[in-house]
């Protein structure tokens, strides 16, 4: 399986903006910033060979309200473009010699998305074949080979026999096709699962790396993984045969080495809350300032280009793509360290959203609430109405409340709609068949009794 071909997306940038358009409301400016990103990789991977490695991703810096699409941007992108994506937070890591979450595990949990990203790939190519194993260990465990009973003195030379243990097997074939033996019990050796205490044990800040190292070291040492046996239903079976049979068709170091390509060469990296390590009016004197620049001047190196060691080998970070994010109320791009804002040439500041912004949210994207809801609903056998107005009056609730409150952008409309719903998603199954006319009034009736108590808003919206 060829990296090149794999891995590859050619939108262009109008392409790219225009599947974005399907899901973010607004933010052109962004969209216009991360597709001419993307479509750079394209253009880097037709340069000449002694050019290509020296044009390096050029980073971006989104500059904007919670709520406002940063992530959901950067998370778009990278599912529009096949990419390892990894969002990590940056207040999460403390500099060097302090507990908390080393930097470089930022580009190790990138790697582990890309290996899972192209093992995924890989099963997809293997499937049939795979399902074929499968069905074949199936029909073994469901008639285990008989003697053969020999071939009849009558048959003529070369003719094929069909014996009894053929045409029974044929049967069950036709049943298993049908879901006739969905519900048989089948005994099978399954991989064993890992131990959770030593998990628990390596998950603490810092020794991620390490369990991991553990872990391989004392699976090779038991000779591998081991096996317990299992009782299933052969609907169940399907899928744990499935997958067992397609691990043993691919090539699981094909993978390792293209999967660690595929992070360095389409890896994307989003780093949110960027401003909180910014050391506000320049330089601090000491405390957390201190802290915040040591933290900065960890994250340089792998923005800047290195090598970072991973359970597959070393992983250079040149060329990922690194989209970092942040409100940027307390503090200004400016605030962060001179040499990793020059590692940030594009920045893009994304608009705060507006209560007919609300309203395009709500209906316009292909995930919209209003059809998550609508779809969650259906299931119970509710049919739910939403009207214009009723529309309007939650974007008016939500941008009422944002600006009264805390303003978190676009999640307000996810409070808004669960109170809104609240008592109807409680008592669905009990209406079968029913259906529910979302307008102003029913807006009204359910939410202004809240909105009139300013102190109780603030818990319940």
């Amino acid at each position: 399986m060829s990296v090149e071909k794999s891995s590859e997306r050619s939108f262009t940038p109008r392409e790219v903006v225009s599947e974005l358009d399907r899901f973010i409301v607004g933010q052109h400016d962004a969209k216009r910033a991360v597709a001419i990103a993307l479509r750079n990789r394209w253009r880097r991977r037709r340069v000449d060979e002694k050019l290509r490695d020296e044009i390096t991703p050029k980073n971006i810096i989104l500059m904007g309200p919670t709520g406002c699409g940063k992530t959901e941007i950067a998370r778009r992108l990278a599912k529009l473009a096949q990419a390892p994506f990894v969002k990590v937070e940056a207040t999460k890591f403390t500099e060097v010699g302090y507990v908390g979450r080393d930097v470089e595990s930022m580009v190790r949990d990138l790697v582990e998305l890309s290996i899972k990203l192209v093992r995924e790939e890989a099963m997809e190519v293997v499937k049939v074949r795979a399902k074929e194993a499968a069905e074949e260990r199936i029909l073994d465990l469901l008639l285990p080979t008989s003697p053969s009973r020999g071939v009849p003195f009558d048959v003529p030379a070369g003719e094929k026999v069909v014996s009894t243990d053929d045409r029974t097997r044929e049967k069950f074939r036709t049943m298993l096709h049908e879901g006739k033996l969905d519900d048989r019990e089948l005994e099978l050796q399954v991989s064993g699962g890992q131990n959770v205490a030593f998990m628990q044990m390596f998950s603490q800040p810092g020794m991620e790396q390490m369990g991991d190292q553990l872990q391989d070291a004392l699976s090779n040492a038991l000779g591998g993984k081991k096996k317990k046996t299992r009782k299933v239903k052969v609907k169940d079976a399907w899928k744990l045969l499935e997958d067992e049979e397609a691990e043993k068709l691919i090539d699981q170091d094909a993978i390792q080495q293209e999967a660690v390509v595929r992070a360095e060469t389409s890896g994307i990296i989003f780093i949110d809350e960027i401003d909180k390590i910014a050391v506000k009016g320049g330089r601090g004197g000491g405390g957390p300032e201190v802290s915040r620049e040591g933290v900065q001047r960890d994250i340089l190196p792998i923005v800047e280009g290195s090598t970072v060691s991973t359970k597959y080998g070393a992983v250079k970070t040149d060329h990922v793509l690194f989209i970092a994010a942040g409100a940027f109320h307390l503090a200004k791009p400016t605030d962060l360290i001179p040499e990793l804002q020059g590692r940030f040439p594009i920045r893009v500041e994304l608009e705060s959203l507006k209560e007919e912004d609300f309203v395009r949210i709500l209906t316009e994207p292909e995930n919209s609430l209003v059809r998550q809801y609508v779809a969650l609903l259906d299931t119970e056998g509710v049919t739910l109405d939403f009207k214009d107005d009723g529309i309007a009056a939650m974007a008016q609730v939500a941008a009422q409340v944002n600006e009264s409150q805390e303003n978190i952008g676009a999640r307000r409309l996810h409070t808004v709609m669960e109170r809104l719903l609240d008592e109807v998603s409680f008592s669905a199954s009990d209406n079968r068949g029913s259906s529910v006319t979302i307008d102003r009034g029913f807006v009204d009736e359910r939410l202004s009794p809240i909105l009139e108590k300013e102190d109780l808003s603030k818990y319940i919206l």
